[in-house]
């Protein structure tokens, strides 16, 4: 029996996090969203069996499974984390009979609209209060170079499939892999190569993943830093088997408590150390974090590791900008560790934070000013300056989004008074283990 995404209550469940004793122990978080997400789709554009291990059966995964059994392809749950996807191949998703809903998940809803673009069906889109707000612009109109057509910029929205699909070339004039991916898998049922050009290098786990399941596909380096992918369309997928390494984005979260909670030592492993997913601990590293990496194999084409952090005295940087895109969805977390260093921490380059499941940077700010912590908003940044601590006391709006609610929690176990978030119900979303995992290690969570 597959589990099925939990109903979102309207209810609102607020937590508050008191400082905590040292850390300790083996934070085994869970398999990467952003490959889970990838696996499922893959594996439903595919002809024949995909087999998956260490899924994510998080709500927004879950959502994504059930999109794909709504297009026609077989998706099976064995056990914990252990799934099977039987494809209809590209260009063989059916109309699906009723509205696909999408909870929370831009990643699982754009991913989506790009797989399903270049298909002569039309599929109507909807989420939660949050994604309904969320701009789609951003990914519709690039699609619409295939011949795809759309009738809403918001959710609810119904794209209707190009007919016929053409190949493009096309530049993404945003710092965003989930637009760049959309093309991607858009482009392998149009007739032709596709060219898809980006100037700033997010992250490459379609590319990865594409070439995995057989896709002629070639990324080529450009004189200006960027990059050229050139993907070969009427694309004929075979399956594969996916071994999903633990979510690098997840294990933000434990590894910025054991850096800020005195005497605590944390073994998070098989994390996901792909380059472009690691800008948060080249930065930690930068701010003087103790975090080892051992054991780093290689699983599916993707570079994996243990990581070991230990309380540090961390000292304030400058974070380069060009380093946002490997760690977009690390900056909340990264804004808690910057409280708790000494000096200035700069961050620009942040405009995509603005579009995230909230207005992400305006949050971070707002939650940093209620405890007591130095920050100035820029239009595309943040300047945070830490004083070893916070004074914690405050009482933070998540705005329905999940990195707000765990990286003010993390802040208040090391804080001087606690913290307490208005909701943590949509953790869910990406994280369901977090809380039980964070108590495990320690952490002292109140309702």
């Amino acid at each position: 029996m597959s589990p099925s995404p939990s109903p979102r209550s309207s209810a609102l469940r607020p937590l508050t996090a008191r400082g905590s004793r040292p850390l300790r122990g083996v934070a085994l978080v869970a398999g990467d969203k952003s490959i889970s997400h990838r696996a499922l789709i893959l594996g439903a554009l595919a002809v024949g069996q995909t087999r998956i291990t260490g899924l994510l059966e998080a709500e927004d995964v879950l959502n994504t499974a059930e999109a794909m059994r709504a297009f026609g392809a077989t998706v099976t749950r064995d056990g914990p984390g252990t799934w099977r996807v039987d494809g209809v191949g590209v260009g063989g998703f059916a109309a699906p009979d009723a509205t696909l809903d999408f909870g929370n998940s831009g990643t699982g809803s754009r991913l989506v609209m790009g797989a399903m673009a270049t298909t002569p069906i039309a599929a109507t889109f909807t989420g939660d209060a949050s994604l309904r707000k969320r701009p789609m612009k951003r990914v519709l109109d690039p699609l619409t170079k295939f011949g795809a057509t759309y009738d809403n910029a918001l959710m609810p929205l119904t794209v209707t499939g190009a007919n016929p699909a053409l190949c493009i070339d096309y530049e993404v004039t945003v710092a965003s892999a989930q637009v760049k991916s959309a093309l991607l898998l858009a482009a392998l049922n149009a007739a032709g190569r596709s060219r898809i050009v980006q100037r700033a290098l997010t992250r490459d786990h379609t590319e990865k993943m594409l070439k995995a399941f057989g896709a002629d596909i070639r990324v080529n380096a450009l004189k200006d830093g960027g990059e050229e992918i050139l993907l070969m369309g009427e694309a004929e997928l075979k399956p594969c088997v996916v071994e999903v390494p633990r979510d690098p984005s997840s294990a933000a979260f434990p590894l910025v408590a054991a850096l800020i909670v005195p005497g605590s030592e944390l073994t998070i492993p098989s994390v996901l150390l792909n380059a472009r997913r690691i800008g948060l601990i080249d930065t930690l590293r930068e701010m003087g974090a103790n975090i080892e990496i051992v054991n780093v194999r290689e699983s599916g084409g993707e570079e994996i590791g243990d990581l070991i952090a230990r309380h540090s005295q961390l000292k304030g940087v400058d974070v380069p900008a060009g380093r946002a895109p490997s760690m977009i969805d690390e900056y909340p977390v990264l804004a808690i560790a910057a409280a708790f260093a000494n000096g200035r921490t700069v961050m620009n380059g942040l405009e995509e934070l603005r579009v995230k499941e909230s207005d992400r940077l305006s949050a971070i700010v707002a939650g940093l000013q209620a405890n007591g912590v130095s920050v100035e908003e820029r239009p595309d940044g943040m300047v945070v300056t830490g004083q070893g601590g916070a004074k914690g006391g405050g009482h933070v709006a998540t705005h329905m989004d999940h990195r707000i609610a765990m990286s003010f929690l993390v802040m208040g176990l090391a804080s001087a008074a606690p913290v307490t978030v208005d909701d943590v119900s949509m953790i869910a979303t990406s994280f369901p283990e977090f809380e039980p995992l964070m108590r495990g290690l320690g952490a002292d969570f109140a309702a």
